[in-house]
């Protein structure tokens, strides 16, 4: 809470070397106004596009377990991210 845009950027970033701990990493950046405000867009429901992104780097930095608003379409998009060589479950 009270994090920056930037801030959450870095985290997002860096969250690969929470990997080290050796624990499953989760993430819930799904519709946060970060994400707003990269798109500058106020309303929560148009930042699906930017969740799918932040879902994206989180997975390529090690993230597994995902908290999102949008089931169905992170699912989707995580089988298509996964079918085209980006990973395993």
């Amino acid at each position: 809470f009270g994090k920056t845009v930037e801030h959450n950027v870095v985290l997002l970033r860096n969250l690969g070397t929470l990997e080290r701990i050796g624990l499953p990493i989760a993430i819930g950046t799904s519709r946060k106004s970060f994400i707003g405000t990269i798109l500058k867009t106020k309303n929560p429901k148009d930042r699906l596009e930017g969740s799918l992104a932040t879902v994206a780097i989180a997975y390529q930095n090690g993230a597994r377990i995902f908290r999102v608003h949008d089931v169905g379409a992170t699912k989707r998009f995580l089988e298509v991210l996964l079918g085209c060589g980006f990973g395993t479950v």
